[in-house]
């Protein structure tokens, strides 16, 4: 029987996830907490400017796509104080609250880790600085996509695309929220109907195309795995896919749709069709 064995949830988009217990499924399809927070570059449109669309490019700030060295960063939010902790190499980088001055404080310490890193000249490019923290920390508005998805991968298919690379893979690179185990290899992608997990209902939809940011090792922050060709080359896909995208049930797109959303835990049965 299929099974979750583990939860992830990226506070702040483009950072380090965090391993969870449970995952609270919101009446919008998304997961509480996650991607609640972004770093902005100076010349990219605000949130209020983009009409409230609940989601955000990657090249409006910074992301891994782009700045894989952010993976060297441990981030931690707390939720209920709105609070954020960075730490590097197990220090304390920054932590500061979602007040005007910890903001500051946030979008400073990443700045100067970025700026004595391999990416400082990106960042350097005009009107990417200063990079401003933006969000509420409660609405998870700074997705890649406008409707409300979890995702899903298998540990069977990162194993066998570990395989084809000829080194072990982490789970982490490809940022999902629930990984599962239990199923064969590429299996999720064939999924089709109604996905149950634990008390919650899905719908699947679409496989999850990957980019760059899968190359880069989530501890080291260095390219270290060519992921997207050897899907296509030695996986044989037409695109770089790994895992899916799952649907609350009763959303259908809108931005007021909700469907009934609940709780995911570790250890929760998954049930297909």
């Amino acid at each position: 029987m299929p099974r979750v064995i583990a939860l992830y949830r990226h506070p702040v988009k483009g950072f380090t996830p965090e391993l969870r217990d449970e995952l609270l499924i919101q009446p919008d399809g998304r997961v509480a907490g996650d991607r609640v927070l972004a770093f902005r570059f100076a010349d990219a449109a605000t949130p209020e400017d983009r009409d409230g669309l609940d989601y955000w490019p990657k090249s409006q700030g910074l992301a891994l796509e782009s700045f894989p060295t952010l993976s060297q960063l441990r981030l931690s939010y707390d939720d209920a104080a709105q609070r954020v902790r960075i730490l590097r190499e197990g220090a304390i980088l920054v932590d500061a609250a979602l007040d005007d001055a910890g903001r500051r404080a946030l979008s400073d310490a990443v700045t100067g880790f970025v700026m004595e890193s391999a990416e400082a000249k990106r960042l350097r490019r005009p009107g990417r600085l200063p990079i401003v923290l933006v969000g509420d920390g409660a609405r998870s508005r700074f997705q890649d996509r406008a409707r409300g998805y979890v995702s899903v991968h298998s540990t069977a298919s990162v194993n066998a695309l570990g395989g084809a690379l000829e080194q072990e893979i982490d789970d982490r690179r490809f940022r999902s929220n629930v990984v599962i185990d239990g199923v064969d290899a590429w299996e999720e992608l064939d999924w089709t109907g109604r996905v149950r997990i634990g008390e919650v209902s899905f719908s699947a939809a679409g496989p999850i195309v990957r980019c760059l940011a899968t190359h880069a090792n989530p501890d080291t922050g260095i390219r270290d795995a060519r992921v997207l060709t050897t899907l296509t080359s030695r996986i044989g896909q037409e695109e770089p896919t790994l895992g899916r995208l799952l649907l609350l049930d009763g959303v259908s797109g809108g931005m007021d749709d909700h469907g009934r959303g609940g709780v995911i835990r570790v250890g929760d049965e998954v049930l297909v069709g």
